[in-house]
């Protein structure tokens, strides 16, 4: 199946998964992701510039400082960890569902992938040309992991102090989140074809060497092996896939259910609530 104008097959499966194409750009110039993970300190020159210039020169710090805010984040390594995880679910979602709705994956070259660093969540993604590639495990893992999620995370990791485990953790939630919300959908229409492509290709990014080990998928549930900090977030708890039952720190009261009962969905889906 051909990719139509602004990959229209996306739209129904919520925000997450939607990406603009046009060769001409948005309202104003954004950032590419290539620009937004090249490699800059963590305390450089736009740590002390307003958010407009902070915007162009370091996107990812403006990212990162627009979600502590947002969540009134106690430190910057949670903002950062939550920053991460939010582009990967995107990325992971348009790849994931144009595979599933196409059979094909538009190649998100770093250099036409633009990114929006001041827009609420989901992230807002804008490709300047959609050129197809083949939608099987090894391009989708090539789109999305060695080309965009290796230098991004490296980005994180350098740049705020966080672990490469937390960090593939949260990019293997994402990749998680994003097949069952489209195996959700799947089902809802009852497209079973749709839904068992979405779990093969999971199951096989998941063998992939960096994110083999992150975690244990059940059918569509998974359960990581790390935490992504989000509940150190004022009133965050824990994520649904997360390694914690509970806050660390936290007592377990006397009544409380089994640790790995049912759990809701990671904060990598849409609108996935926390514990």
């Amino acid at each position: 199946m051909e990719f139509d104008p602004g990959l229209a097959a996306l739209r129904p499966l919520g925000g997450f998964f939607v990406l603009r194409t046009s060769p001409r750009p948005p309202h104003r110039p954004l950032p590419t992701l290539a620009h937004a993970c090249r490699d800059l300190p963590v305390h450089g020159p736009a740590d002390d510039l307003g958010d407009g210039l902070a915007h162009d020169h370091d996107p990812l710090a403006h990212r990162v400082r627009k979600v502590a805010v947002a969540l009134r984040a106690p430190e910057t390594r949670t903002a950062a960890s939550v920053a991460h995880q939010g582009l990967a679910a995107r990325l992971w979602s348009v790849t994931l569902g144009c595979a599933v709705m196409y059979g094909r994956v538009p190649d998100l070259d770093p250099g036409l992938l633009h990114w929006d660093p001041d827009a609420t969540a989901p992230d807002d993604l804008w490709l300047a040309e959609a050129r197809p590639r083949p939608g099987d495990a090894a391009t989708v893992a090539d789109v999305v992991l060695d080309t965009h999620l290796v230098p991004l995370t490296a980005a994180v990791r350098g740049r705020y102090r966080l672990a490469a485990g937390l960090l593939w953790g949260n990019a293997a939630s994402a990749l998680a989140g994003a097949a069952r919300e489209l195996d959700r959908w799947a089902r809802r229409h009852g497209r079973t074809a749709a839904a068992a492509r979405a779990r093969s290709l999971t199951t096989g990014l998941l063998a992939h060497p960096l994110l083999a080990g992150t975690g244990t998928l059940t059918d569509t549930a998974f359960r990581r092996r790390s935490c992504c900090l989000y509940y150190r977030v004022p009133g965050g708890g824990v994520c649904g896939d997360c390694c914690f039952s509970r806050p660390p720190g936290t007592p377990r009261p006397p009544d409380a259910p089994p640790p790995h009962g049912s759990r809701r969905p990671p904060r990598s889906s849409p609108d996935a609530p926390s514990e």
